[in-house]
């Protein structure tokens, strides 16, 4: 198989050979993995039952932890899922990887669509599955969202969702979900949506794909799946906590799949992701840091704070060359957006991962400030 280089890895390749200015500490937006410190009561359920390391997890989860996601479902969505619309696993990058494997093995000539620009695991999946890609391009001129193209969803077997979107911030609502679970059933694909950032909301609460498949009279999520993950919202991305959820019919196929990959959860990381899962007080704190860090970024660089995430889509004149100077002038790290697309997608932007508390924040805004006020780059950014 032939993959793509990670972003990282191209970003690295990109900075060889620059020296960046030792008069400034050194400090890196590039990746979404939270600097908070885990919470307390969730190093404490993992130390309180780390003798279970003795034994096997069970692939299917254990029921302490199928609880604490189920309780997660029902406080934050108002979801009442049955045990077998569920599945543990092991973070949601493995599901990512592998589900579309899964579904799409025996299908002749396989089709996925996903937005572009996008997290490289879709893409990965796409290779690994032999599937042609379609893109849903995300643009200024489409306010990033996803459009329908009814041709491509007539050849559709898989369609991801990525909402809220990483990079570009972008968030559906409601009514938006609804016409893609329509559409999902007229053209009988299935449709999936990573919902990774969907606690990280800066005002309201984002609804599930689940919760616009009820609304849509899709009760029983025929063809309907979601996947979320602990790493984002109570910042333990370690825990590898996360679960794929929606219909049961598909799940029990993927369940069996899933027992001959390997990828079951330790006792202890369950036991301490059980915790995590079924509260919700720590995630409104955490939702407070990114707030704060979203005043800073519109009092420093002068744009707005997008509805949910952690990411600033910034607009530049030349995105390579502002990240080869960011990191020359500043010591900063960045990650232009063009190695997160394909196809023209992202060019001209950078990311940038607002993960640290918020006086580093501010101390690396002030550097991206900077570097705009003496190019004169200053360019609307969306964020």
């Amino acid at each position: 198989m032939q993959f793509e280089i990670y972003p990282f890895e191209k970003l690295n390749t990109m900075l060889e050979g620059i020296s960046p200015n030792p008069d400034y500490a050194p400090m890196s937006l590039t990746i979404g993995e939270p600097q908070f410190a885990t919470p307390q009561f969730i190093l404490d359920a993992l130390h309180a039952h780390s003798g279970l390391l003795n034994k096997y997890p069970k692939t299917s989860g254990e029921a302490v932890l199928r609880e604490g996601m189920l309780q997660y479902l029902d406080k934050r969505f108002g979801l009442t899922l049955e045990d077998e619309q569920i599945i543990p696993t092991f973070g949601t990058r493995e599901v990512l990887f592998n589900f579309p494997q899964f579904l799409l093995h025996d299908v002749t000539d396989p089709v996925m669509l996903f937005p572009n620009p996008f997290y490289q695991i879709y893409e990965g999946a796409a290779r690994a599955s032999r599937a042609e890609v379609i893109y849903l391009t995300l643009d200024q001129e489409n306010d990033f969202q996803p459009q329908v193209d009814r041709a491509a969803l007539d050849r559709a077997h898989l369609v991801i969702l990525n909402t809220p979107n990483n990079p570009t911030a972008s968030t559906m609502q409601m009514e938006a979900l609804k016409k893609w679970v329509l559409l999902a059933l007229e053209h009988d694909f299935v449709l999936l949506n990573d919902e990774c950032y969907i606690d990280l909301y800066l005002d309201q609460p984002l609804p599930s794909l689940l919760n616009a498949s009820i609304e849509a009279g899709n009760r029983e999520f025929k063809n309907i799946l979601v996947i979320n993950s602990i790493s984002k919202r109570s910042s333990a991305p370690g825990l590898r906590s996360g679960f794929i959820a929606g219909d049961a019919e598909i799940l029990a196929g993927y369940m069996t799949y899933r027992t001959y990959v390997g990828c079951a959860s330790p006792l202890p990381l369950q036991y301490a992701a059980a915790a995590a899962w079924a509260d919700q007080a720590h995630v409104d704190q955490f939702r407070q840091k990114y707030l704060r860090n979203f005043a800073v970024a519109q009092e420093v660089l002068g744009i707005e704070a997008p509805q949910a995430t952690f990411y600033i889509w910034l607009e530049v004149a030349d995105a390579l060359a502002f990240t080869q100077a960011l990191y020359r002038e500043y010591n900063l790290k960045v990650l232009p957006g063009a190695f997160l697309g394909r196809e023209g997608a992202g060019e001209g932007y950078v990311r940038l991962a607002l993960v640290y508390e918020e006086t580093l924040t501010r101390e690396a805004l002030e550097r991206v400030a900077a570097l705009r006020r003496s190019t004169g780059d200053i360019t609307r950014g969306q964020s």
